[in-house]
């Protein structure tokens, strides 16, 4: 068996940049624990998912550039993006899109 071992970032780095996307589209991870949305095998696999995706650098960006209103949506490419958007308060919310500009590829 040939298994591809995939590098995990830094524990801490990516509970907190959980914590922080989630925040920033008005979630509350510990509410939604508290409320039996989130349990915490979950809220466990959303952090390794994040430190798998090795997108933390463009996440950091994202995070700095919301100074305005507050996002819909995490970004596309966030590794959380299907189940923040499920925990989210409001329905119908989409993937917020990141592309490169001129390329029209999805950044990471």
């Amino acid at each position: 068996m040939n298994k591809k071992t995939i590098p995990l970032g830094n524990i801490d780095r990516h509970f907190w940049l959980t914590r922080s996307v989630a925040r920033m589209i008005g979630i509350s991870l510990s509410d939604a624990m508290t409320q039996k949305r989130l349990g915490p095998d979950d809220y466990a696999k959303m952090v390794a998912h994040c430190r798998a995706e090795g997108c933390h650098e463009a996440c950091q960006r994202w995070l700095a550039a919301q100074t305005a209103a507050r996002p819909q949506a995490p970004p596309e490419y966030c590794a959380n993006a299907e189940i923040l958007t499920r925990l989210r308060p409001q329905t119908g919310l989409t993937r917020q899109s990141q592309t490169k500009p001129g390329t029209g590829k999805t950044r990471c």
